[in-house]
């Protein structure tokens, strides 16, 4: 077996943004009406704890805001807050805040009569801005008056991937320059201190619209508080049946595509330094992509989030949880869904990553080490990091660690990968119930831990080494920290485990 060799000095300094917790993502925001849909996002916001959310539909009409009437041969607009509020009751009961994502269009503000999606969210421009524009506005008065002055620090974003003809009506580019006109016009005009951000795009003519969004908001005298894109590493998927096969591209050739949206929006004197969020990113873009169950999809991004933090200051996932019906409702417990989360709380490799960088981030803040396949941070109690394992044969890495004193230190484990922590496989070989029953329902998720294991390491020479094998697509959490032995009186380990 290879053995990888790491040196750490705790002097060096590495560059790393964690910004794991900023934002995740969800299906629309109408699903949030749902017990299955709460129960999944207090798992994950109990485990993660991300700060806010960010979904599709806020207008649709499912949400149910928008609606005309006539009265005395003219037509009036009035505003129905009953669901939205019961939405985002609910995510500041979690402790989780929405990231204001302006879209799609109510079917009677609506210019035409494209929808997208099974719960068909309508994609074309308002057949009057000002209507749009008041909607916009009255909504953002009603939260600060529900939720106080907080409201101004929730991100907006104008529109959904308006570089795609599903998503906006003939990827009509003009036409969403005035859109972001507008709403960021009416916006300002009435609080400043809102901050509004676009063009959202995703993947077709990436840098064409971003230049021409930077062009037309500098010949219009706007400058965005942010730059909004996605992010996704797979290429076209194969469909058979009702899912999706993709094969991942080259991490690097996708980091070199957003630092070239950093290196146009830097530029532009006018906009050099521009925060860039992701508002979207994962591995396959599809909600039947079914590389989202796997432990490979866990190990890729472990090497995705230990980079995205260097050109983009926020980033979030799509999405946290399997309650999600673009493509219509799910045929099956595992069926590629978006989710870091399955049905009934059943974590997914792919979540452990995100915990772990939580963890990483609670743990401490000054990297000391970062690679293609690792990152390590420490603080005045000893040494914590990530490994990875991206499809390649099992390896060895050995750590030589200086903790802050001699003598013992803990070293604990938590590892993920495709024989200890593996949902699917369980699953797959228990004949893939579409359904599972609660004790079938049980099994998989006991399945679905990371495996922790614990060992004392002496310090000698002011130097503590660590070796840590990583299988095949493995995730591996470490930490390293000062041992503080308190045994009661009479108490001899070594004797318990070996008196029988």
């Amino acid at each position: 077996m290879n053995t990888k060799k790491i040196v750490v000095d705790p002097d060096n300094r590495a560059v790393f943004n964690n910004n794991v917790d900023h934002c995740v993502g969800t299906g629309r925001l109408g699903l949030a009406l749902t017990e299955e849909y709460l129960k999944e996002l207090a798992y994950v916001q109990e485990m993660i704890g991300f700060s806010y959310i960010r979904g599709h539909g806020l207008f649709s009409d499912d949400v149910a805001i928008y609606h005309e009437y006539e009265e005395n041969g003219e037509t009036k607009v009035e505003y129905n807050y009953t669901y939205i509020d019961r939405i985002f009751d609910s995510y500041l009961k979690l402790n989780i805040r929405p990231y204001l994502e302006l879209g799609f269009m109510p079917g009677q503000l609506a210019s035409g009569s494209q929808t997208i999606f099974y719960w068909k969210g309508n994609t074309t421009p308002p057949k009057e801005y000002k209507k749009w524009t008041d909607m916009v506005v009255a909504l953002l008065k009603h939260l600060k008056e529900r939720y106080g002055e907080e409201v101004t620090d929730w991100p907006i974003e104008v529109w959904n991937e308006p570089n795609l003809p599903g998503f906006w009506y003939k990827a009509d580019m003009e036409e969403y320059f005035k859109l972001f006109k507008e709403s960021f016009t009416a916006i300002k005009e009435y609080d400043n201190r809102f901050k509004v951000g676009g063009p959202a795009i995703c993947g077709v003519r990436d840098a064409e619209w971003i230049k021409a969004f930077l062009d037309f908001c500098k010949k219009e005298g706007i400058r965005p508080d942010r730059i909004t894109r996605h992010h996704y590493t797979v290429e076209f998927p194969e469909r058979i049946g009702h899912y999706d096969y993709s094969k991942l591209e080259d991490q690097e050739m996708r980091f070199n595509n957003l630092k070239s949206t950093r290196d146009i929006v830097d530029s532009y004197e006018e906009f050099k330094g521009l925060p860039i969020h992701l508002t979207e990113f994962s591995t396959s873009y599809t909600p039947r992509g079914v590389i989202h169950d796997t432990n490979i999809n866990a190990a890729y991004l472990a090497r995705q989030l230990s980079g995205l933090g260097d050109v983009n200051e926020t980033y979030s996932y799509w999405t946290f949880g399997d309650v999600f019906e673009e493509q219509g409702v799910q045929y099956s417990l595992f069926h590629g869904g978006f989710g870091m989360v399955a049905a009934d709380n059943i974590p997914k490799p792919t979540f452990w990553t995100f915990y772990f960088y939580k963890q990483l981030k609670l743990f401490g803040t000054d990297c000391v080490y970062r690679d293609d396949h690792s990152v390590i941070v420490k603080n005045e109690k000893g040494y914590a990091g990530i490994l990875w394992n991206i499809d390649e044969d099992d390896f060895d890495t050995e750590l030589s660690l200086k903790p802050e004193d001699k003598g013992e230190y803990t070293l604990i484990t938590k590892t993920v990968d495709e024989s200890c922590c593996n949902p699917l496989k369980v699953w797959h070989d228990m004949g893939e119930p579409a359904y599972p029953t609660k004790e079938e329902t049980e099994l998989i998720r006991s399945a679905a831990q990371p495996l922790v294991n614990s060992s004392i390491i002496n310090a000698e020479k002011d130097t503590a080494t660590v070796s840590i094998t990583l299988k095949k697509n493995a995730v591996v959490y470490f930490s390293l920290t000062k041992r503080n032995y308190t045994p009661d009186r009479g108490y001899d380990y070594d004797k318990v485990i070996a008196f029988h």
